[in-house]
């Protein structure tokens, strides 16, 4: 959504607030053009700080979030594989994950069979897996299913 929100409007800054947890989800929101972004339990001051400093044309990260961005910047090696993959393939990971098969996959996300199975062969091979399984359980292991 916020891609589609940044090709119509992209002097608009959003700032995301979001049930997820930052370490997953802020970067990849950022990279598509987020001004900041916000876990819904933060504390009401640190969203009307949030709000105030995107209004003001500035970004916005907690520090926790940037204590993450310093080391991942010093020690890329602890990164995460699923942090490499394109949005399409981390969308098909999660729903792969939460137990949609690829016909529902393919009605949620838009696409026909074949590229979502064409998604689904990407992250088989950036996540150095076989299977179906085995892409569930590294959902799990890194906490991207609820």
């Amino acid at each position: 959504m916020l891609k589609q929100i940044k090709k119509e409007c992209p002097d608009l800054a959003v700032l995301m607030l979001s049930m997820h947890n930052e370490s997953e989800f802020a970067i990849r929101a950022l990279k598509a053009g987020a001004a900041g972004y916000l876990n819904k339990q933060s504390a009401p001051a640190q969203l009307v700080t949030a709000i105030r400093q995107v209004a003001s044309g500035r970004k916005f990260i907690t520090p926790a979030l940037a204590m993450e961005l310093a080391n991942a910047i010093t020690t890329d090696t602890n990164r995460p594989l699923h942090a490499a993959l394109s949005d399409r393939e981390y969308q098909t990971l999660c729903l792969i994950a939460s137990g949609k098969g690829l016909s529902g996959i393919s009605e949620e996300m838009c696409l026909s069979p074949k590229t979502v199975s064409v998604y689904r062969a990407r992250l088989l091979e950036k996540l150095k897996l076989t299977n179906n399984s085995e892409l569930i359980r590294y959902a799990i292991m890194h906490n991207l299913v609820d």
